[in-house]
C-alpha cells in the first residue's frame, strides 16, 4: 500500500468510527459474531429512521390558500369585458359585465368617469351655494354653468327661475341648490330615452355623425346590445368613402354575431342600404343598423345624400327609419350644439348619442341638447369596454352635474 491510499484508509476508519461514537457501540461489541449482526441491523434501522423522520417542527393544519385569479381580484368596474373574434359574445351562464357592473350604478361610474371636470363643478357649487345670497352668487352661477359646457340660453333660463324664488322670499342657498337639480330635472325628463323595438320587422336604426365621433363604435355596441337581448342584427356599411370604416364595422359585426352587407369603396350609399334591406327582409333579421360616411356639417353635399339614404328606407320599410341617431363627441362642447342642428335640418333626428364622456367632457352640452333642441339623448358613452354604451338616465346625470 503506497502512501496516498494508506491516507484514504486512515481517513475512511476515522469516518466509520465517528459514525459508531455517534451511535455508542464500541468496535469490541461490533466484532462478536450474533452481536455483529445484529447491530449491523440496528445500525440500518436508525439510519433509515433518520432519514425518513419528520420535521422537527409539526405541520401546522389549516385550509390550503388556493392563488387567486387575476380578473377576480380586479374591481367589477375594471374587469375586462373585451370581446375576442375566438369566443362568444357572453358565455354561457356566466353573468356578463354589464350586470356586474350594474351594482355599481350609472351615477358612480358618472362620477367616476367626469372625473376632476366634475370635482372642479362639484367644488364650484359648494363655495356658490355655501354663502348668503346676492348678486355675486348668480354671476358666479352662471359662469359655472357656462365653463361646464350649458349653453346661455338654457343658463340664463336656469337662473331667471332662481332669482323668482328669491323674489317670492322663499329661498335660501341651500334650496336654491335643490331648485337648480329640479330645473335641470325638469328639462330632461319630457325627453324619452327608450327605444322600443316596434312589432313590424326589422326595426331600422340610420346612425350619422362626423368623422371621430365614435360612430362606428358606437354601432358596433348597439348590435352587442340588441344581441345580448335575443335579436338577430344586421348591420349596413353605409359609410364608403373610407375603407377602414367597413372593415371596423366588419369586425364589430363578427363579434356581436351579426350579418354585414357592405359594397366597393365608392359605391352609392343608397345602393347598400337597398340590399342590406333586403337581405334583412329575406333572411328575417330583427334590427337594421346602417352607418353612414362621417360628414362634416359644413359639407351640404354629403349632408344632402343622408336624404336619399333616408328615402331608400321608407321606401322599403315604410315606417322606418325608427329611430336617427346622431353620435357626438362629449368633448366638443358647444360645438357639439352646433352639429346637431344642422343634422336635424338634414335629417329629423330622433335622439343623440354622446360619446367619450371619460375624457375631458364636462357633459353639460347634454343639457343645452336637450333644452334648446328637445332631443332626447338615448346614449352615453363612459368608457371603452363593449358595455360602457348606457341608456342615459336624467336622475343620474343630475346628481352628477348638479
Amino acid at each position: 500500500m503506497d502512501e496516498v491510499e494508506a491516507v484514504v484508509v486512515e481517513e475512511q476508519e476515522h469516518h466509520d468510527q465517528a459514525q459508531m461514537d455517534g451511535l455508542g457501540l464500541s468496535p469490541l461489541f461490533l466484532g462478536s459474531g450474533i452481536g455483529g449482526a445484529f447491530v449491523s441491523l440496528l445500525i440500518i434501522s436508525l439510519v433509515l429512521r433518520r432519514i425518513f423522520a419528520p420535521s422537527a417542527e409539526p405541520a401546522v393544519e389549516g385550509p390550503v390558500e388556493e392563488e387567486a385569479s387575476v380578473v377576480d381580484e380586479l374591481p367589477i368596474a375594471e374587469r375586462p369585458t373585451e370581446i375576442s373574434d375566438d369566443e362568444p359574445l357572453v358565455p354561457s351562464e356566466v353573468p356578463t359585465a354589464v350586470e356586474k357592473d350594474e351594482a355599481v350604478g350609472l351615477v358612480a361610474r358618472l362620477r367616476q368617469t367626469l372625473g376632476r371636470s366634475r370635482a372642479v363643478l362639484q367644488e364650484r357649487f359648494d363655495q356658490i351655494f355655501g354663502r348668503p345670497i346676492d348678486e355675486t352668487l348668480f354671476t358666479d352661477l352662471e359662469e359655472a354653468l357656462l365653463i361646464a359646457d350649458v349653453g346661455m340660453p338654457t343658463t340664463n333660463m336656469l337662473i331667471d327661475q332662481l332669482r323668482q324664488l328669491v323674489k317670492k322670499g322663499e329661498a335660501d342657498s341651500a334650496v336654491l341648490r335643490a331648485a337648480l337639480k329640479e330645473h335641470i330635472r325638469a328639462i330632461l325628463a319630457p325627453m324619452d330615452p327608450s327605444m322600443p323595438v316596434p312589432k313590424e320587422r326589422p326595426y331600422v336604426i340610420l346612425v350619422v355623425g362626423v368623422n371621430g365621433s365614435g360612430k362606428t363604435t358606437t354601432i358596433g355596441k348597439l348590435a352587442a346590445k340588441f344581441a345580448d337581448d335575443g335579436l338577430s342584427v344586421l348591420l349596413a356599411a353605409g359609410d364608403t368613402y373610407r375603407a377602414a370604416a367597413s372593415e371596423q364595422l366588419k369586425i364589430w359585426a363578427e363579434r356581436a354575431g351579426a350579418d354585414f352587407v357592405s359594397h366597393e369603396p365608392g359605391a352609392d350609399p343608397g345602393a347598400v342600404v337597398y340590399d342590406a334591406l333586403e337581405a334583412a327582409r329575406s333572411r328575417g333579421r330583427d334590427v337594421v343598423i346602417v352607418d353612414t360616411a362621417g360628414r362634416l356639417q359644413t359639407r351640404r353635399p354629403l349632408m344632402e345624400q343622408l336624404g336619399k339614404m333616408r328615402r331608400v328606407i321608407t321606401k322599403l320599410v315604410p315606417s322606418g327609419p325608427h329611430e336617427t341617431l346622431l353620435v357626438v363627441d362629449g368633448t366638443m362642447g358647444q360645438n357639439a350644439l352646433s352639429q346637431t342642428k344642422i343634422f336635424n335640418e338634414v335629417t329629423p333626428l330622433s335622439g343623440v348619442v354622446v360619446t367619450k364622456l371619460d375624457g375631458t367632457a364636462k357633459g353639460g352640452m347634454i343639457l343645452t341638447i336637450s333644452a334648446e333642441l328637445q332631443i332626447p339623448i338615448k346614449f352615453i358613452g363612459i368608457g371603452e369596454k363593449i358595455d360602457d354604451l348606457r341608456p342615459f338616465e336624467a336622475d343620474a346625470f343630475v346628481e352628477v352635474l348638479a
